[in-house]
């Protein structure tokens, strides 16, 4: 299961662009609260804080324990990391939206999908792994939400296939989608891989070159 992740928070007024950049500039990250039971909460965030949780994380949608403070009070707040903003040519984080949850109600999420093993497809047959989907929406508590689903390949070969309806999930969860959709296949060898002749020229060309030197014969 997920493991669930502690981060602290402050709530913010300002909203314009002016606000957002004075927050960048202190080293901090404007976020929001999104959720269908309750009113958009504007926040901001610990940059290096929100770091740390994004580099240990296997994936961007990542179940966080939000210590909100607001003025004197702090209070808690169980969110789901639904989208994160990077600068395009830096790569830093410039803004991120939460999703409120409940603890006692499921939740969506997309799990990013992760393959251990040595295809027979592969290895023996010079196949190639195929992936589908990189990610697979789930549906569980969120205490539930596992951090990765990993598909063991080594029994596949080549034009076989996983399923959705063949992946081992967790006890509580349960895939979103058509139970027909191919998550992942390995493929035959491409027929750029087929080995060349041994005199290592096509043809064609030679029968090509042939042709115009029996019309030059003619012309003379």
């Amino acid at each position: 299961m997920s493991k669930q992740i502690k981060l602290s928070a402050q709530t913010r007024v300002g909203d314009g662009r002016t606000a957002v950049k004075k927050i960048r500039a202190q080293g901090l990250v404007p976020a929001v609260i999104y959720g269908a039971t309750q009113p958009t909460l504007n926040l901001q965030l610990k940059g290096r804080e929100l770091h740390d949780v994004l580099s240990h994380a296997t994936g961007e949608q990542v179940l966080v324990d939000l210590e909100i403070s607001d003025g004197g009070k702090v209070s808690n707040k169980l969110v789901l990391i639904q989208e994160v903003q990077h600068h395009p040519v830096r790569r830093n984080v410039l803004h991120v939206d939460f999703h409120a949850v409940s603890a006692d109600e499921k939740l969506h999420a997309h799990v990013t999908v992760e393959t251990y093993g040595e295809s027979i497809g592969i290895k023996t047959y010079g196949g190639l792994l195929v992936m589908l989907l990189h990610s697979v929406e789930v549906e569980c508590l969120p205490k539930d939400l596992p951090e990765i689903i990993r598909i063991d390949i080594t029994n596949l070969n080549v034009d076989q296939a996983i399923h959705l309806r063949d992946l081992q999930l967790p006890a509580g969860v349960a895939y979103r989608g058509d139970a027909d959709v191919t998550v992942l296949r390995i493929a035959p060898p491409t027929t750029s891989d087929a080995v060349p002749s041994a005199e290592g020229a096509p043809s064609q060309p030679e029968v090509i070159r042939e042709k115009k030197a029996e019309a030059d014969k003619e012309k003379k």
